[in-house]
This record gives C-alpha cells, sequence and structure tokens, in this order.
C-alpha cells in the first residue's frame, strides 16, 4: 500500500494527473505485475482511473482477459482509494481474487470527487464472488495525499460539473 500511495503522490507532484494509484500483486508472493496512475486529464479518457490503468496493463503483461484463468497465480490489486463505481465493475470482472484499499470514497469526495453510486454492501457483493477485501490500510497517508492534491490546486474533474 505504501508504495501505491507513493506513485498518487508521485502524480500529484509532478502534476501528471490526479491523487489515485493501483497495482497488481501476486498475492502469494508480492511480486508487482502492473502500476496503474490516474491519468484522465492528461489522457483526456474518462476510463483511465487508476484501476483501471492497473488491470489494463495486468491484462496485457500477462496475456489474458481472465486474470483468474487457469494457470494463473491469484492476484490482488492494491488501490489508495476504495473503488468508484466503474472500477468496482472492473474489479468483479477482472479475474483479481483480492482487493486492498486505503482511503475511503467519501474521503475522495471530501475534496470534491464523485465516487458515483455503488451497492450499499459492495463488499458484501464482492466476497459473494471470491473476491477478499481489505479496508482502510494506510487510510491516514492516503488521505494526505488527497489534502496534497487540493492544497496544490488539481483539478477536480467529474463530468456533470
Amino acid at each position: 500500500m505504501k508504495f501505491v500511495i507513493r506513485l498518487a503522490l508521485t502524480n500529484v507532484t509532478a502534476k501528471t494527473g490526479g491523487p489515485f494509484g493501483a497495482a497488481v500483486f501476486e498475492t502469494e508472493t508480492g511480486r508487482l505485475i502492473a502500476v496503474g496512475l490516474n491519468v484522465v486529464e492528461p489522457s483526456n479518457c474518462s476510463l483511465a482511473h487508476a484501476e483501471m490503468v492497473a488491470l489494463a496493463n495486468a491484462h496485457q503483461i500477462l496475456g489474458h482477459f481472465d486474470l483468474s484463468a487457469h494457470g494463473m497465480p491469484t492476484l490482488e490489486l492494491v488501490t489508495s482509494c476504495e473503488p468508484c463505481a466503474m472500477c468496482y465493475g472492473a474489479v468483479l470482472w477482472s479475474g483479481v481474487r483480492k482487493l486492498v484499499c486505503g482511503a475511503r470514497g467519501p474521503d475522495a469526495a471530501t475534496i470534491g470527487f464523485d465516487e458515483a453510486p455503488k451497492p450499499k454492501n459492495w463488499i458484501a457483493e464482492l466476497k459473494k464472488r471470491r473476491i477478499t477485501v481489505n479496508s482502510d490500510l494506510c487510510r491516514d497517508e492516503a488521505i494526505a495525499v488527497f489534502r496534497r492534491y487540493e492544497r496544490s490546486g488539481g483539478r477536480i474533474y467529474n463530468a456533470r460539473r
């Protein structure tokens, strides 16, 4: 998680995107498979959230659309903030078996990001699909990245604004 939060902070300080970072790791060994940064603005693509980028990179690196396909190691997505509605859907379809989150959606909303609605019991829904969830890991550090982004004048980009 500290690695992912550093990715998010680097994205903020380098002014290359939003205050979110993510990475896909092998659960058993901790080996890094792929990283993702929020690059919505520089890519001019609303889909370019850190989780989406990390998952897309993992699919490409591992050469399969199902990250839980036969022969694949068990993979986890580590993200500096719990997933928004779009990224939640991507977690469901990606094949990762574990999700580890830093900040919460309401923490991102505090500085103005719209995380959009997802199921009220979204963690239970993931668990039904055999995806384990660990929340609030290094939450304060992840929130500090949001605050730094806000203080630096980082743009809050919501499609409805």
